[in-house]
């Protein structure tokens, strides 16, 4: 992979910011394009991305995945691969906000697409979402299952991005590969997600939310064991193919809280709430296409991984307490 060029949307972000990293320290140029936007606090993505942007082989575009000129831009370093993680992101925000995940996230990967036919040699990686399964009885997930009932809008336009995907690859015979990413966590995940919002609400003593009875489950995955898997896929990106990436071992919602109870050395505020409407009951990825044509085999045990994320977590709010009493002392910010 070294002397390659790649092109990162949604670079910033918390799994881009780390494919990034890993993309560097194996010698390739990379291109990173990112808006910023305001669904979560733009610093977050700038202290993500701080590390990348003092390497000499990293170029970071600040801009829309919905603008022509950005992506055209973007392209311009004549790309090996891009992998697409750009998106409007959540389930349960998507139901208010129809209108905007529609223009960003399918206009966006249309114009990415568009872009991508004009560099015959460019390979296409799609970032997909388990979502695309809809809310199913329990089992394993499998590529071949119907995906014909999404649950929300987020879901529904992840799937139209990978039929976009497929239909330009019939039409112009790019090389795209989809990836139906499981719940991704570990350190800079984003603080939206369970996992990163429960273990803030258990280390200040606060309520934790819990939807339902807590046997809601999910396949989570660690940062590096999806990297791995993205960095496979990109190096095996040939014709068209569609793979799950995940742990394919589920964790209630109940379980989450006690391994974080335990990482973190305190006891949860539990909360019962109604349960919310786009939410699935379990996710869990059948890896065996994975595992046979990408070598695909995740190695971080649910302990460990939300061990190394509280690590991260703990140290991210010194670092934030210590830059607040400077600003304090300079006068930045009313105490």
């Amino acid at each position: 992979m070294p002397n390659r060029c790649v092109l990162v949307t949604g670079a910033a972000g918390f799994i881009g910011s780390h494919l990034c990293d890993a993309l560097l320290r194996d010698g390739c140029e990379v291109v990173g394009l990112d808006n910023f936007d305001d669904f979560y606090d733009s610093a977050i993505k700038r202290r993500n991305i701080a590390g990348a942007l003092g390497h000499s082989q990293f170029q970071l575009i600040e801009g829309d995945i919905r603008d022509a000129a950005v992506v055209c831009d973007a392209f311009s370093c004549e790309p090996d691969c891009i992998v697409h993680l750009a998106a409007r992101a959540g389930v349960r925000p998507s139901i208010e906000q129809p209108l905007l995940y529609c223009e960003v996230n399918v206009r966006g990967t249309m114009q990415l697409l568009e872009e991508c036919r004009n560099h015959p040699s460019c390979k296409f990686i799609f970032a997909s979402s388990s979502s695309v399964y809809g809310d199913r009885a329990g089992g394993a997930f499998r590529e071949s299952d119907s995906v014909d009932n999404p649950i929300s809008p987020y879901a529904a336009m992840k799937r139209a991005g990978e039929l976009l995907c497929h239909t330009y690859h019939s039409i112009h015979g790019m090389n795209i590969t989809c990836l139906r990413f499981f719940t991704v966590y570990g350190p800079r995940q984003r603080p939206d997600l369970a996992i990163h919002k429960f273990a803030r609400l258990i280390e200040r003593g606060e309520p934790v939310p819990v939807f339902g009875n807590g046997t809601m489950a999910r396949d989570f995955t660690y940062i590096d064991d999806m990297v791995d898997g993205v960095r496979r896929a990109m190096d095996r990106c040939e014709g068209w193919h569609l793979y799950n990436l995940g742990e394919s071992r589920p964790v209630t919602v109940n379980s989450l809280v006690a391994t974080l109870e335990c990482a973190l050395g305190k006891r949860a505020i539990v909360n019962r709430c109604p349960r919310q409407a786009g939410d699935v009951t379990h996710t869990c990825a059948d890896l065996t296409l994975a595992q046979r044509e990408l070598g695909y085999e995740p190695m971080t045990e649910f302990s460990i991984g939300i061990g190394r994320f509280v690590s991260w977590l703990r140290h991210e709010l010194c670092e934030t307490h210590a830059d607040r009493h400077e600003l304090l002392a300079l006068g930045g910010i009313a105490s």
